[in-house]
């Protein structure tokens, strides 16, 4: 592929799944100035990695895992540089500007998968998006195995939360 043929499709895939970058980049980051850092950084490892994405996995999906990861480095360096892990804003799944059509439930979901280590953020962050078992594993490197467990173990974890709201 000639470097100008390769810069559009880089492109063009971007351009199609930008929603994914942005949802990663605001479940990860709680101020604007952050998550305009951590988009910048994921399309740059993104450009970085395009010569060797392979075509066996759909782009969404090496996007995701590539998305995900260099999210939860930039979480772990941000919690590190202040000292503390911070707490994160509850703007995860959706975009800012429809946040206020949310209901509280809706609004209680998202302050606890906030509050969810890394990875289980992530992997309800797919689970919500409707990615299959295998999808989740591929994006993460888990086996399929080991994200039914982990969901289950979540969902568990988060009935419980909303149990002791409403008791």
């Amino acid at each position: 592929m000639t470097p100008l043929k390769e810069d559009n499709v880089f492109l063009s895939v971007i351009e199609q799944h930008k929603g994914i970058i942005y949802k990663v980049a605001n479940s990860y980051c709680r101020n604007i100035e952050d998550r305009k850092d951590l988009i910048q950084e994921i399309i740059y490892q993104l450009w970085r990695s395009f010569g060797r994405y392979n075509d066996q996995y759909k782009y969404s999906t090496w996007l995701y895992r590539i998305a995900l990861n260099v999210a939860i480095s930039f979480y772990r360096k941000d919690s590190k540089r202040s000292g503390h892990a911070s707490e994160l804003t509850t703007d995860i799944i959706v975009v800012a500007e429809e946040k206020d059509d949310l209901s509280p439930q809706l609004h209680l979901l998202q302050r606890f998968i906030s509050e969810l280590p890394e990875l289980d953020r992530a992997i309800m962050i797919l689970y919500l998006e409707e990615k299959n078992y295998k999808e989740i594993a591929d994006i993460l490197g888990l086996t399929e195995t080991n994200i039914a467990t982990k969901i289950n173990r979540i969902k568990n974890k988060l009935k419980g939360k909303f149990s002791t709201i409403h008791n």
